[in-house]
């Protein structure tokens, strides 16, 4: 059940993006400059041909989106990183895709502990994925502490 909400959710959030007015009007193509068909696709693809439990088309294609979806949040958060200043919405909404891969953990330690369920290429592109919020979810806690506007540092 949880699968079907969450993809559905994601449906229509791509739906609202793309075709839905005032929304789909925000998207500024020129600051979306992050190649992610050089830096994420190919060494994802990659990953999924290299770690592999099994060397079918199913499996490499699952194992290949397990590493996609550990970093498919890089382009958001470089673009976060070049705005600096991040609107409450599109940070509220990374911190809930960072929180949900957060609970995402403590699923899999119960199921350690419960069934002794091991899944070590999602285990290990869930926690590079948290990890790579780890930075972002600082400042939000921050932002939502002292009640501000999320403003990254800038690259020095």
């Amino acid at each position: 059940v949880m699968k079907v909400v969450f993809i559905t959710g994601t449906i229509y959030l791509i739906y609202m993006m793309r075709y839905k007015t005032p929304i789909c009007q925000t998207y500024e193509r020129d600051n979306d400059s992050f190649r992610y068909e050089l830096y994420l696709l190919g060494p994802c693809a990659l990953l999924g041909l290299i770690f592999t439990e099994d060397y079918t088309v199913y499996d490499c294609l699952w194992s290949a989106s397990i590493w996609l979806e550990s970093v498919a949040i890089v382009p958001q958060l470089v673009l976060m990183q070049q705005r600096r200043e991040v609107e409450n919405l599109t940070s509220d909404f990374v911190g809930c895709m960072g929180a949900y891969r957060a609970f995402y953990i403590l699923n899999w330690i119960y199921r350690y502990f419960a069934e002794g369920s091991v899944n070590w290429i999602g285990w290990t592109g869930g926690i590079i994925q948290t990890g790579l919020y780890c930075d972002f979810f600082y400042y939000y806690a921050k932002s939502k502490w002292y009640g501000s506007k999320l403003v990254l540092p800038g690259a020095s």
